[in-house]
């Protein structure tokens, strides 16, 4: 009997794909499965996130928050089964918001929505009152040098992409100080939202004055555009508090599953554990913790226990000091040699798409084939780069192939803002990326190889 074409080619496709997938897979088609069954069949991991922000709520760096959380991490992991689970002490910065606001005085009297930028420096008690001059970009800035002492800058920058607009952020009050500005509004980095606020961290370069920073809605900053354009006055009065204490204990959490024959070699997945003040931190950066923790859990559940080593890491000070991601690559240097993979999960826990990969040719073919496990969940697209702010630095120390875990979504719309809570993840976003994270995990700790001395 002749074949029609249409099923002639998908015959044909079928034995193609099947040539290309390596027999090595075979093994780990049942443990992918069980897995991902396992993380699907309940709203576990969902139900977890929303237990640690709604109990500990935001947790930045070097408040009561955090710590109280930090416990509760250690307690929990015990309680799942969990390994050589530990905190381990890293010294992270004290920022303080304290009180703060902005006032529209001209053209018309209003308070305005406003956030200051994490690490600030403070107004006085008396605030600033001052004129406004908006700007679109540092060469807008330099270009109207002659107008800006003694002003307020607005920097209203459209957001393009994070690495490209976050720039004026950290950058905008260094930059600004340098033509007399007095202080700095900074429109939020990210898109259109419901007039929502995004702080971030701003850095001050070390040879110039320090002002105060605040980020302010889209809404807003489009709002003073026009003023300015049709010429008319802006002034406002700006009161922060914002100051740095003395620094304080925080501490990395640790959890493990012992590998059953290569113990000492490690892959590490995790996510930053503190966060922002305005909302609850969900999906930057507890969301990230969750599903890479709940890998190791789901393995322990189905009594998977690969060759070598998974540890999870909950990092502290990611968003305003780098000092957990560093304190643990001081803390582990003498065997980050033995470190495999590392992970992060920190870009959001919506539709799983599947990850980026930093490493050798071989290895890549090696995550690209475990990935094709992953296309019922749709995370089975393996990007060119990966990586994280965490992992960064023994990523970078040793030479490490590194993972960035990958997902749909608006990240930026509620990134660093009060709507960041777990109403804006569901149930099977947490389950889904969870399984995503738990195979992939897995497979790289089990093979009978290790990952990236591929031929």
């Amino acid at each position: 009997m002749r074949l029609k074409t249409p099923v002639l080619l998908i015959l044909l496709l079928s034995a193609s794909l099947s040539a290309q997938t390596p027999n090595w897979l075979d093994a780990y088609r049942s443990p992918a499965q069980r897995l991902i069954a396992a993380s699907q069949s309940s709203d576990f991991a969902w139900q977890r996130l929303a237990e640690v922000t709604d109990t500990y709520g935001p947790r930045l760096s070097g408040s009561v928050n955090l710590e109280r959380a930090i416990d509760w991490a250690v307690e929990t992991m015990k309680k799942d089964g969990l390994e050589n689970v530990r905190k381990e002490s890293v010294m992270v910065p004290k920022w303080v918001r304290g009180k703060e606001s902005l006032d529209l005085i001209d053209p018309a009297p209003q308070p305005l929505v406003m956030i200051g930028l994490g690490n600030s420096v403070g107004t006085g008690p008396d605030g600033i009152t001052a004129d406004v001059i908006v700007v679109s970009s540092f060469e807008d800035l330099d270009a109207h040098a002659a107008d800006v002492k003694g002003k307020i800058v607005l920097f209203n920058v459209p957001f393009t992409n994070y690495g490209a607009t976050v720039a004026y952020r950290s950058g905008g009050p260094s930059r600004a100080v340098v033509h007399g500005a007095l202080a700095v509004l900074v429109r939020s980095v990210g898109p259109v939202g419901l007039r929502t606020p995004h702080t971030g961290a701003t850095t001050y370069a070390a040879d110039v004055p320090r002002i105060p920073g605040a980020a302010i809605p889209v809404e807003d900053a489009e709002r003073f555009q026009r003023l300015q354009n049709r010429g008319v006055r802006i002034r406002v009065k700006l009161a922060m508090e914002a100051h740095f204490e003395a620094d304080v204990e925080s501490f990395n959490v640790v959890g493990e599953l012992r590998g059953s024959e290569l113990p000492d070699e490690v892959i590490v997945v995790g996510g930053h554990f503190d966060s922002w003040d305005p909302g609850v931190g969900a999906t930057d950066d507890a969301g990230g913790c969750i599903v890479t923790w709940e890998a190791l859990r789901l393995m322990k559940t189905l009594g998977l226990r690969p060759r070598r080593t998974v540890r999870v890491v909950l990092w502290t000070n990611e968003e305003n000091g780098s000092r957990g991601g560093n304190g643990y690559r001081d803390q582990h240097a003498a065997e980050l040699k033995d470190h495999v993979m590392m992970m992060e999960s920190d870009g959001g826990v919506f539709d799983p798409a599947g990850f980026g990969f930093s490493g050798s040719d071989g290895a890549r073919r090696t995550v690209t084939a475990i990935a094709d496990l992953l296309a019922p969940l749709g995370a089975n697209r393996i990007e060119a780069a990966g990586g994280g702010a965490d992992i960064g630095p023994s990523v970078q120390a040793a030479g490490i192939p590194s993972m960035s875990h990958l997902v749909g979504g608006d990240y930026f719309l509620i990134h660093h803002t009060p709507a960041d809570t777990v109403d804006r993840i569901t149930p099977k976003q947490m389950s889904d990326n969870a399984a995503a994270i738990a195979v992939m995990t897995y497979i790289v700790a089990d093979l009978p190889w290790r990952l990236g001395t591929e031929k």
